[in-house]
């Protein structure tokens, strides 16, 4: 494998479709398990590839450097093989930045509540804060330093502003499910959902029939794989086509 997608399940992935609108290259879809991780990651037979759920954390104790960026998030999703040395990045940031961005979301001054504490959660927290939000939230199931659970959320902080979700509840095949019921939420004018399959959960669908503005991921995976795609080759790409492919891959998936 040249370039590719290393995570654990990998059937609801578009990336390859993706990257190969994008780029001149092969892209791959790589599921490793647990029981395999260390070994793919020690071994690193490749170019090129992108992380997702659940290696965004667990691919930095074998990385010889991180940027920045990467470095101050804690997440990677983005690394670079230079002639055997890992190179770490995250364009999740930039991907997320311009989901707000395209759609005129207001952060700034606003209370927000992020569902999930994985390594897309990471990633979020830091646009949040890019962008002065007032205040942030970490929902998380399990009660820890840095999070609050559900029932808190629910008890104290219903007049949430904006909700991200960033874990994988609703997502294909399992989209019955949604992690939090929006009703509670009257002050909520924004709710965004990194998962891209389906193209509409059973949140954002809630969202819209609340009248609360809902976006899901697949701008923010269009956006993020074409930055990723400019660490993979060196190069700088036209940004408009972030919307092309977004436009394409949607019409694509609503007419299945």
């Amino acid at each position: 494998m040249e370039y590719g997608l290393l995570g654990e399940k990998l059937g609801h992935s578009y990336s390859k479709e993706i990257h190969e609108l994008l780029a001149d290259y092969t892209y791959d879809l790589c599921p490793v398990s647990r029981d395999n991780f260390d070994d793919f990651m020690k071994k690193h037979e490749f170019k090129a590839i992108n992380v997702t759920i659940p290696y965004k954390k667990d691919v930095i104790p074998y990385l010889d450097s991180m940027d920045d960026n990467a470095a101050a998030i804690g997440a990677v999703n983005t690394i670079v093989n230079k002639n055997g040395r890992l190179e770490g990045h995250n364009t999740d940031f930039s991907g997320f930045l311009y989901m707000i961005e395209k759609h005129n979301i207001t952060i700034k001054d606003q209370k927000c509540l992020v569902l999930g504490n994985g390594g897309a959660a990471k990633a979020v927290i830091a646009v949040l804060k890019h962008l002065n939000a007032s205040e942030i939230l970490l929902v998380s199931r399990r009660d820890t330093p840095d999070t609050i659970t559900y029932e808190e959320c629910l008890s104290h902080h219903t007049d949430a502003q904006v909700i991200v979700n960033t874990t994988p509840v609703g997502m294909f095949p399992n989209m019955d499910a949604s992690p939090l019921d929006l009703s509670p939420f009257t002050n909520c004018h924004a709710v965004l959902d990194i998962i891209y399959n389906p193209l509409e959960t059973k949140l954002t669908a809630q969202a819209g029939s609340l009248g609360i503005t809902a976006v899901t991921g697949l701008e923010m995976l269009v956006a993020q794989a074409l930055y990723a795609v400019e660490f993979f080759l060196d190069t700088t790409l036209d940004k408009s086509q972030i919307d092309t492919i977004y436009r394409k891959i949607a019409a694509e998936k609503t007419n299945c």
